[in-house]
């Protein structure tokens, strides 16, 4: 399909590829409505995920998953390959700036109810893609095999075998043997490798999702909701690109100038499968879920209420029917969201800390406030607000 701004090139194109045009014309003018900054995180996560998609390319050409040589070829890149330290910075560094914004983009969503109808299939695709994304980051974890890679992956790793009746089965069937060694370490590179082209697959159905049913606009339940909508680009595109050169500026001051916050310093050691670390702590994306693993004393309890923190994401659209979604205008949610934020922040801490009486206790506190705005105060808010509207709509007197 040709129009009258065609050339040449294009055309030749168009017929080829019809539906290129449309494409490209849809991504220009989908209406966005007037959203704020938060909602410019997308785009640096886009730019994100390809910085770490391409250094690993280049990392990959190198580094060698073997248990004799994966500790002595990461040190190779970070010394004799040329600009090898760089492009290890960008993939380590990388990871940290992805789940940065990684969080704040799904705590947008919380904060202003992007879960909700008709938009269930955007949520839901974008906590699959950020479960792929800490798989992936725990299988890169283990791959330099230093002492914290080591240690860190045997704590997770056999918390599976407190599964009854299938953990220990189902620990040799991921590992391929009963212990961390080299078939393990082998897997992880392959799945560490295979998840990065499945996460771009799932990035292109989250904006799929995004597009069938537009972006949601924070501002329908205050007292003057706008709903004009502009073409995403020139007015969005300007805003994401500047975005985005903030966010690049943070990334080069953290690898630039903050090298030391990239990675723990016993992961310099080779591991050493006879010396256990006096401190076990992973990377802090992972803690909030390490700090859950050991609040609990029991083994398959901590990865029960691991595994239930995420599930509780996942079901969130049918737990929070209210009508309203912009937390802002909730005074119980708004509550309940803001002491969430804290109970993930102080599960971060906890998990970089030392399993202490102190920290083990702040953990449990921090799990009860997560459960509980989950399945207490997003629920009863929601049954208080359908009331109301139910109410206005009869005529009646709330």
């Amino acid at each position: 399909m040709t129009d009258d701004t065609s050339t040449p090139a294009t055309g030749w194109l168009d017929t080829r590829l019809p539906f290129l045009r449309p494409f490209c014309r849809h991504m220009a003018r989908f209406p966005m409505p007037p959203v704020n900054l938060f909602w410019t995180l997308g785009a640096c996560l886009l730019v994100a995920f390809g910085l770490m998609f391409v250094s690993g390319l280049f990392l990959s050409l190198h580094y060698q998953p073997d248990l004799a040589r994966a500790f002595d070829s990461v040190e190779a890149i970070e010394r004799r390959v040329p600009s090898g330290w760089l492009i290890r910075s960008l993939h380590t560094g990388g990871v940290s700036m992805l789940f940065a914004a990684l969080y704040l983009h799904v705590g947008r969503g919380l904060w202003y109810g992007s879960y909700k109808a008709p938009r269930e299939l955007v949520w839901l695709s974008g906590l699959f893609m950020m479960l792929l994304f800490m798989t992936t980051a725990f299988a890169g974890y283990v791959l330099p095999w230093g002492q914290m890679s080591y240690w860190g992956a045997t704590v997770i790793t056999h918390a599976v075998e407190a599964i009854p009746g299938i953990g220990h089965g189902l620990l040799v069937y991921l590992l391929g043997e009963d212990t961390l060694g080299g078939i393990a370490l082998h897997r992880f590179f392959i799945l560490h490798f295979t998840l990065g082209f499945i996460i771009a697959a799932v990035i292109g159905l989250h904006v799929l999702c995004l597009h069938g049913t537009g972006s949601s606009n924070p501002t329908l339940d205050g007292p003057r909701p706008d709903r004009t909508t502009r073409p995403f680009a020139p007015f969005h595109m300007v805003k994401d690109c500047l975005a985005v050169c903030v966010f690049l500026a943070l990334f080069a001051v953290l690898v630039f100038f903050l090298p030391e916050l990239l990675g723990e310093l016993d992961n310099v050691i080779p591991a050493n499968p006879l010396k256990t670390p006096a401190d076990i702590t992973p990377e802090w994306y992972l803690a909030p879920w390490f700090a859950m693993l050991r609040a609990i004393p029991s083994r398959l309890g901590g990865l029960a209420a691991a595994a239930a923190s995420l599930l509780v994401l996942f079901i969130l659209p049918w737990l929070d029917r209210s009508p309203c979604h912009n937390a802002t205008f909730r005074p119980l949610v708004r509550v309940g969201m803001g002491l969430f934020f804290v109970a993930f922040f102080t599960l971060i801490l906890a998990g970089l800390h030392g399993a202490t009486p102190l920290w083990v206790w702040l953990s449990r506190l921090a799990m009860l406030v997560w459960f509980l705005v989950f399945l207490v105060v997003l629920p009863l808010s929601a049954y208080r607000e359908r009331k109301k509207a139910g109410s206005s709509s009869r005529g009646e007197t709330p």
